[in-house]
């Protein structure tokens, strides 16, 4: 019988910790098949990001970007989430779209931050006002207990609207906020870095997320120069994000260069309390997968 999880009912069912636990037990199994299909009418947009893990199953997330629907009070993006059984490929689940998109995103950030970022890290700086920040209160909170966030945005006024949501504190100087910062996560749209090298200190984790095309990027050649860098897939990152497509371009990265991604635990941390950690987010088809089955489990045995 096909499961329909929604996302309030989900929610109720969930925990950050439990899910990073479950996104480390699947980079055990074999690597993922992933593809992405675009199709495109003007400046809309369907996007099928597909993945299959042999003894986890399949799954298709389906998202429809609609930028007009901005201009009409409507949501701009919308999709589903279907999960089919490894053993004969029955549909097992549908899953509400939005539910998938926040768990995956911000506990790929997680699984990271809880093997690169220093356990003692209290401030936590979140550069960008969106969704995927205020998951990330929850996500970092869950796992660094008395922490203090603090958000800086491009508009001050998604900034205060954030901090009246979450509790943090808004950051008024971005160079400022970086340096006081143990942890720096940056989910922004951006297509220019706004992070830069000269601002980061030692011991300091850096969680890129929002770069998701060839042409985005958030920190700059510095910044990757004096970090340490991880990523989620080598597969789904490296020749396909800006965030590494630009500074292999100019030498101040090779791919030797990126230490590690989810599927190599045992090169996946730190090395000293010093060093300064980076880890790229490129939220792939394969833990869309991931958070899909977790889910499933979890509501199934509510």
């Amino acid at each position: 019988m096909t499961a329909f999880i929604g996302f309030d009912e989900g929610e109720s069912v969930l925990d950050w910790i439990a899910l990073t636990d479950a996104l480390a037990a699947g980079h055990e199994l074999p690597r993922a098949q992933v593809e992405d299909v675009f199709l495109r009418r003007g400046a809309d947009t369907l996007l099928n990001r597909s993945a299959w893990i042999d003894g986890l199953g399949l799954a298709v997330k389906c998202a429809t970007v609609f930028p007009g629907n901005k201009a009409k009070g409507r949501p701009v993006i919308g999709g589903a989430m279907t999960l089919y059984s490894d053993a004969d490929g029955t549909l097992e689940a549908i899953l509400d779209f939005h539910l998938v998109t926040k768990w995956k995103t911000a506990g790929d950030s997680l699984l990271a931050a809880r093997r690169l970022a220093r356990p003692d890290s209290r401030e936590i700086l979140i550069v960008g006002a969106g969704i995927v920040g205020r998951s990330l209160v929850q996500a970092y909170g869950a796992a660094f207990p008395g922490a203090r966030f603090t958000i800086w945005n491009r508009s001050p006024e998604g900034a205060a609207r954030f901090a009246d949501e979450t509790g943090a504190e808004v950051a008024g100087d971005l160079q400022a906020a970086v340096g006081r910062a143990d942890i720096v996560a940056c989910a922004t749209m951006s297509t220019d870095p706004v992070l830069r090298g000269e601002w980061l200190r030692p011991g300091q984790h850096v969680d890129l997320i929002g770069a998701y095309r060839a042409d985005m990027r958030e920190a700059d050649d510095t910044a990757i120069r004096r970090a340490r860098v991880f990523c989620d897939s080598r597969a789904t990152t490296i020749h396909h994000i800006g965030e590494f497509m630009a500074p292999l371009r100019s030498g101040a990265l090779t791919e030797d260069a990126i230490l590690a991604d989810h599927y190599e635990p045992e090169r996946f941390r730190r090395g000293s309390d010093d060093e300064i950690t980076l880890f790229k987010n490129g939220g792939g088809a394969h833990l869309d997968l991931m958070t899909a089955r977790h889910i499933l489990t979890a509501w199934t045995s509510r």
